[in-house]
């Protein structure tokens, strides 16, 4: 005799439903009276037919549908990205009773480069409870500059739910495609020994091969935790020009 064997459903995921409320508010704000029918219409088309292939159709609808005709402006960018949140979101709540994390993965697998991008931006707020980390992960691994950028940059995820090795590499990489680390969230509050050792190496290899320094690389560098043998080397490269003089306000008095 056989069984059969049904794979347990992961934990439901924990939306931030008053942070896509208040991006609804701002998406009608911007809507003229056509998208507004025509995004109302799109809401009701998904809370009758809840799923993927119902989301992936209305997300390649905004562009059309809520921008202006080529090139896209700021504005109607932010537009297009604010309804496929919502959609996302209201895809999510439609599916509350079945294995949403899979649902979630399926749709970033599904993507485009943008659809991709907004999910990653808002993915703290449709998991407030970090249950897609790997999913995270997986994204952070990409060699695309706006997918990765999604992740890395002015995003809360990887700050509240990155362990600190996973959260390292997320700096490193940032810095290794030139992407401004002062817009990681809260990586004052996860700078530390290991993280300044990984960042002087990356410094190291950046001198080996001539290549300037970023900028960028003293936000990722807890100061205050050098060595004295490491704060010396930084000053003899700055003295020696290899790095700009602006390096010596960081180092702690005395160092």
């Amino acid at each position: 005799m056989t069984l059969d064997v049904v794979s347990p459903l992961s934990p439901a995921l924990t939306l931030r439903h008053a942070a896509f409320a208040e991006r609804r508010r701002q998406l009608e704000q911007q809507l003229d009276d056509p998208s507004r029918r025509w995004w109302h219409e799109a809401l009701e088309q998904l809370a009758r037919q809840p799923s993927a292939d119902t989301l992936v159709l209305l997300s390649s609808q905004c562009k059309r549908r809520l921008g202006q005709p080529a090139p896209l402006t700021g504005p109607d960018t932010e537009r297009i990205q604010l309804a496929r949140a919502l959609l996302l979101a209201q895809l999510l709540e439609h599916q509350a009773g079945s294995d949403q994390l899979a649902l979630l993965r399926q749709l970033f697998l599904w993507g485009d480069d943008q659809e991709k991008s907004v999910l990653l931006k808002v993915l703290d707020d449709l998991d407030s409870q970090g249950r897609s980390l790997d999913l995270a992960l997986q994204a952070g691994r990409t060699n695309n500059r706006e997918v990765f950028a999604a992740i890395a940059l002015d995003n809360p995820f990887p700050a509240r739910h990155y362990p600190d090795r996973a959260f390292h590499q997320l700096v490193l990489k940032t810095l290794g495609m030139g992407l401004d680390t002062g817009r990681i969230v809260g990586l004052a509050q996860r700078r530390s020994v290991d993280l300044n050792q990984l960042a002087l190496e990356h410094m190291e290899e950046q001198l080996a091969a001539f290549r300037s320094v970023s900028d960028a690389l003293p936000q990722a560098i807890a100061f205050e935790l050098l060595s004295q043998a490491q704060c010396q080397r930084l000053r003899g490269l700055c003295q020696q020009r290899r790095l700009p003089a602006h390096w010596l306000e960081h180092l702690p008095p005395g160092a």
